[in-house]
């Protein structure tokens, strides 16, 4: 039995982590990830468990009297698909609808499979936000052509620099020298009427939202390491597309 026993907790250690892990990954807040650890502890009878996530890592232990597991957070995308479906499987879990196994089988399913939309759809959306946002902030219905075309060729060369630099801070800073160069040109050559409200529609888009608002709801939940470190990586991506718009403009 104790060898059952020691198989079983195991299973439910990589269980436990492999949730956290693709949540943590996908966009999810820190509270958040430890609550659906600690529920699905507390379902397998592991009435005293810790939990401790941080942005770059988890660390969970069953109980006081047993090895701490740690697993490391390699990067970090918005894919929310990803993070419903490992809520679900967890509340059935915690239901009892599913067993240990089935739970453990259905998080690998999760973390292999990624639920983003196509890059077209999403280059398609980021363009329409930009026009609209360019019209909620008070620009000429002429100028809406360029807001998207300007913003989703930002967008597209974000994603395609990221692709492969793999460095997100270096992605926004040339997409942001992008959007400003093309805002300014479509300006100059008689086209457009104002580059000011192009080109902040235009970002719009590349602007960190969820990061700010998870940096706020966890320093508000108390988790200071990671909505400090949530911040200031909020800041220095708001920091990058600002410095390229700059750049664009002080010539």
């Amino acid at each position: 039995m104790a060898e059952i026993s020691e198989v079983r907790r195991e299973l439910a250690l990589d269980c436990f982590l492999l949730a956290g892990k693709v949540m943590m990954e996908s966009g999810a807040e820190t509270y958040r990830v430890e609550d659906t650890m600690i529920r699905m502890a507390v379902s397998q009878n592991m009435m005293d468990s810790h939990c401790f996530v941080t942005p770059a890592g988890i660390m969970f232990s069953p109980s006081n009297d047993l090895p701490t597991r740690f697993v490391r957070i390699h990067g970090r995308r918005t894919d929310l698909e990803r993070v419903a479906r490992v809520n679900a499987v967890s509340r059935r879990l915690v239901g009892g609808q599913l067993t240990l196994q089935q739970a453990y089988e259905e998080m690998t399913e999760i973390e292999k499979n990624h639920y983003l939309f196509p890059l077209w759809l999403q280059v398609l959306a980021a363009s329409v936000a930009s026009a609209c946002f360019l019209l909620l902030l008070g620009g000429g219905w002429a100028d809406i052509p360029f807001a998207f075309l300007i913003g989703g060729t930002g967008f597209y060369i974000v994603e395609m620099v990221l692709l492969k630099t793999r460095v997100k801070f270096f992605a926004e800073f040339v997409g942001a020298v992008a959007i400003g160069t093309l805002a300014v040109l479509a300006v100059y050559s008689g086209f457009g009427t104002d580059p000011n409200t192009i080109i902040i529609g235009s970002v719009m888009p590349l602007v960190p939202g969820l990061l700010i608002t998870n940096a706020v709801r966890d320093l508000m939940a108390g988790h200071f390491v990671s909505g400090l470190s949530m911040g200031a990586e909020a800041f220095l991506t708001a920091f990058a597309i600002g410095a390229g718009i700059a750049i664009v403009l002080s010539f």
